[in-house]
């Protein structure tokens, strides 16, 4: 490898911001329109050319990842109406294509490479109606590659926050319950025969949302409203933020290892419960990285001794949680014949929060599949959670006033 290379890799994001940011010297301003006509990403003698047309320019920056290998481009921020991968994606270097919005203000183009290729130049050409992003690819080796590959220092993830233990509850005050609709935005999730995991958990998280509220006794919060890309991270800062009493994760997945059908409920263990168990954790945390987002980081001492501590108190109250969901969809839509499972699910790391993460059914099951995308089924699901809530309010509150004692 070049010095010339390893130098371009070394400052190709602060380069590429600040070309984005500061050409002409005009200063840019969201929103900017993607131009269908004007974009295309094309094999060529190097390797491939990336031709992304605005409205206008807007800053960006872009990275790659290995393990996939892939190219992220982050903008602020982009209008992707009328984006077609297929039409876009022209070239053999790259095998598929995905856009979205990766959180308020950014949008984020990702492109699965097939092959290694590294990034020698991007930059911007600007005509009299529109903005070309380029970015041109030449053939690299697989270790010059993945030397090369890293997300950029200032990753869009949200700070850490060192965590309090939520208070338990008092006899029939109100719980603060932080609903979590899985994947979003430029994850969409599992996806089978037209059904679209991240659109359908956001419905039954409406519909949950409304069957809470509706008792008088809950306040509800969802991480997302939107189709939208929301960071694991991000969506535990979201809970902590609102106050949650209770985290609840919704997902509808599709299990390639094993069949699997029925309502399951997971929680947290470094240890997962099984071989299927341990993967489809592994593909929720893989859903970040796909994205783009920097998952590294180590907490420090202090950190994780208040994490553990926290814990303590926590996780008695989680396995109860973890109980009587199971008792609710039981009693309402049936569950897996397995139905409480454990595995390292980062979305459940919140230590200071009884957290839950529900797979209502998995797509992968066409008996699931059809109750998913069947209200009356989503109803009886919604009541069976609405139940398990407020028994583990009342089980939860009469612990606490013994332990007051």
């Amino acid at each position: 490898m070049s010095s010339f290379t390893r130098f371009l890799g070394a400052v190709l994001t602060v380069a590429v911001w600040l070309t984005g940011a500061s050409a002409s010297g005009q200063e840019l301003t969201a929103l900017a329109r993607f131009l269908p006509a004007s974009s295309a990403v094309e094999d060529d003698a190097a390797g491939a050319t990336i031709r992304i047309g605005l409205s206008q320019g807007v800053p960006f920056r872009l990275f790659t990842l290995d393990d996939p290998r892939r190219l992220v481009i982050d903008f602020h921020e982009v209008d992707w109406t009328g984006f077609d991968p297929e039409r876009f994606d022209r070239s053999d270097a790259v095998s598929d294509t995905r856009t979205g919005i990766v959180r308020p203000g950014w949008s984020r183009m990702v492109l699965d490479l097939a092959r290694p290729v590294g990034v020698v130049t991007a930059g911007i050409e600007r005509k009299t109606s529109e903005t070309r992003v380029v970015i041109q690819l030449a053939e690299t080796t697989p270790d010059d590659y993945a030397a090369q590959a890293g997300a950029p220092v200032g990753s869009l993830v949200p700070e850490r926050e060192l965590p309090q233990p939520a208070p338990s509850q008092t006899p029939g005050g109100k719980l603060v319950v932080v609903l979590d609709p899985g994947h979003g935005g430029i994850d969409p999730g599992a996806e089978r025969e037209g059904a679209v995991e991240a659109d359908l958990m956001l419905i039954f998280a409406r519909e949950l949302q409304e069957a809470l509220l509706r008792t008088g006794r809950f306040d509800v919060v969802l991480t997302r409203q939107s189709d939208e890309f929301v960071p694991l991270e991000g969506r535990l800062s979201i809970a902590r933020r609102a106050g949650a009493d209770v985290f609840i994760s919704l997902h509808a997945d599709a299990l390639i290892e094993g069949r699997a059908s029925g309502s399951t409920v997971y929680t947290l263990s470094p240890q997962a419960s099984d071989i299927a168990s341990q993967k489809l954790a592994e593909r929720h945390d893989r859903a970040d990285l796909l994205a783009g987002v920097d998952l590294a980081g180590q907490d420090d001492v202090v950190a994780k001794v208040l994490m553990d501590m926290a814990r303590n108190e926590t996780a008695p109250r989680t396995e109860k949680l973890a109980s009587e969901l199971v008792e609710g969809l039981r009693a309402t839509v049936g569950v897996h014949k397995r139905p409480h499972l454990k595995a390292g699910f980062s979305v459940l790391k919140a230590p200071d929060i009884p957290s839950a993460l529900l797979e209502i059914g998995f797509l992968s099951s066409p008996r699931d599949r059809e109750r998913l995308l069947d209200p009356a089924w989503r109803a009886k699901a919604a009541q069976g959670i609405r139940d398990a809530l407020l028994a583990w309010a009342d089980q939860d509150a009469a612990d606490a006033q013994l332990l007051r004692k």
